[in-house]
């Protein structure tokens, strides 16, 4: 891959880390804030739990996204970007462009998505 094309990566997986890194910090505070609402009632008690789990699960998965967004990071600074983790193939440009921290090439991705990974 050409260095251009590298650099292109680098700088929209540096946004987009930084992105997740807000939301996190931002759902973490949401969470704080729900916590210390005084539910009043049992629909209110609800409301607040519903909301807390919501808050959990959203910024878990974002956690986890970002964790994705570093390690393309570490393989772009090791020189391994681009390179499927698991048949070591060069992956699609195109798949690279729809989701930059992607760890495997569409035929990994798509065995892993059936359990055969």
């Amino acid at each position: 891959m050409d260095k251009k094309r590298l650099e292109m990566y680098k700088k929209r997986l540096l946004d987009r880390r930084t992105e997740l890194q807000d939301i996190v910090s931002r759902a973490e505070e949401d969470g704080r804030h729900a916590d210390e609402e005084v539910a009043r009632d049992l629909a209110d008690k609800a409301s607040s739990s519903y909301t807390k789990e919501f808050l959990f699960k959203k910024s878990n998965d974002d956690r986890f996204i970002l964790q994705l967004v570093q390690d393309a990071l570490e393989r772009l600074e090791r020189g391994e970007y681009g390179i499927c983790v698991h048949c070591n193939g060069e992956m699609q440009q195109k798949r690279l462009d729809a989701v930059p921290w992607a760890r495997h090439c569409i035929d990994c991705q798509e065995k892993q998505e059936q359990g055969l990974l």
